[in-house]
């Protein structure tokens, strides 16, 4: 049966842009780099704590998917924070629109959205 998440696959649109944010900003580490010249596309390996990884994906105009209204497909890309209001700093000071501070009605727990770069939602849930 499953054991864990293996990889999430990311198609963006302007590969050094978000190659940019995924990097510099959210602060994965690059496993590898492959660019498939017979696809015109980049395919980045990335590292969130050596144990699941993000593809980043590039390919020659690809289509806009909508991320809202809510549509159908991957919802949002959520990562947990020990501290919300270290990662909103961060982001912040990165010029990055984050949302007001919301409560899981579920779990208690804290939580904010921003972007990337291709408005796909990315979560950040407080530990």
């Amino acid at each position: 049966m499953l054991n864990r998440i293996h990889h999430i696959a990311i198609i963006c649109k302007d590969y050094e842009i978000s190659k940019k944010f995924y990097i510099d900003i959210l602060g994965l580490k690059i496993i590898n780099e492959t660019y498939r010249a017979e696809r015109q596309s980049y395919k980045l390996d990335l590292a969130i704590n050596d144990t699941y990884s993000i593809e980043l994906f590039s390919f020659p105009s690809p289509p806009q998917r909508p991320s809202r209204p809510e549509a159908t497909g991957l919802r949002h890309l959520a990562f947990e924070v020990d501290q919300l209001e270290t990662i909103i700093q961060h982001l912040e000071k990165h010029k990055l629109f984050v949302e007001p501070i919301r409560i899981d009605e579920i779990t208690q727990k804290r939580f904010t959205f921003t972007q990337d770069p291709d408005g796909l939602p990315i979560e950040f849930y407080e530990k």
